[in-house]
């Protein structure tokens, strides 16, 4: 893809510098157990030119175990409300990350073209289709933004599906009785084979099979 004059700020130099040290940090929690988590099919990201990586959202904690996972600088579309938090709203901003507020159509056509953006700079965004998070049982249609991007563009998408974040942080309105924060839980975030937005006809067939791999992905047996 050609690139356009001016580079966004996600892909930029300070986003690469704290998007390196944020992920050392992860990575040696990680690597200390102090959360147990465990990727699959990272190779299927492809190293190079743009890509979506698409996935289930069933924690607050998804997109910091899905950002960690990449060996690739990302940029997510997340929830506005993120930007005005403490500490996470600075590094939100740092990074480059694209804010879209809920049920706001105007919101949501720009943080599509922004995102836009960063595949036309070849770079990696990250999207949640269901546009909120789902609890376990619960069903929420996928958003057509991901469809619309990948059709429009020709970029791959890469599914994900990740498990035992809803574990170690649940929902507050799922809480009852326990831990607002709990290590002791593994977390699996599993990679799929990209899916080529040229082999479908129009954006809900391409959404439909979306669901259907990411889904797969999901249920798939837990490594022992």
């Amino acid at each position: 893809m050609n690139e356009k004059a001016v580079r966004p700020r996600g892909l930029g130099k300070r986003a690469g510098l704290t998007t390196e040290l944020v992920r050392r940090v992860l990575r040696a929690l990680a690597w200390s157990k102090f959360v147990r988590v465990t990727v699959i099919g990272r190779e299927l990201v492809p190293r190079t030119g743009p890509v979506i990586v698409a996935g289930n959202h069933i924690s607050m904690l998804d997109a910091v175990f899905l950002w960690g996972a990449l060996r690739r600088r990302a940029v997510a579309i997340a929830m506005a409300e993120l930007w005005a938090w403490p500490v996470v709203g600075w590094l939100v901003r740092r990074l480059g990350q694209i804010p879209v507020v809920r049920r706001d159509s105007a919101s949501g056509q720009s943080a599509l073209a922004a995102g836009e953006q960063i595949l036309r700079h070849g770079g990696v965004l990250i999207i949640y289709p269901e546009g909120r998070l789902v609890a376990p049982g619960e069903r929420e249609p996928y958003k057509p933004g991901v469809a619309k991007l990948a059709l429009a563009t020709g970029v791959p998408v890469v599914p994900v599906g990740t498990t035992g974040t809803d574990e170690v942080m649940p929902m507050r309105r799922l809480r009852g009785g326990r831990r607002a924060f709990d290590r002791r839980r593994r977390v699996t975030v599993r990679f799929g084979n990209p899916l080529d937005p040229a082999e479908f006809d129009d954006p809900q067939q391409f959404l439909d099979r979306l669901r259907e791999r990411i889904e797969e992905l999901r249920d798939a047996p837990e490594p022992r």
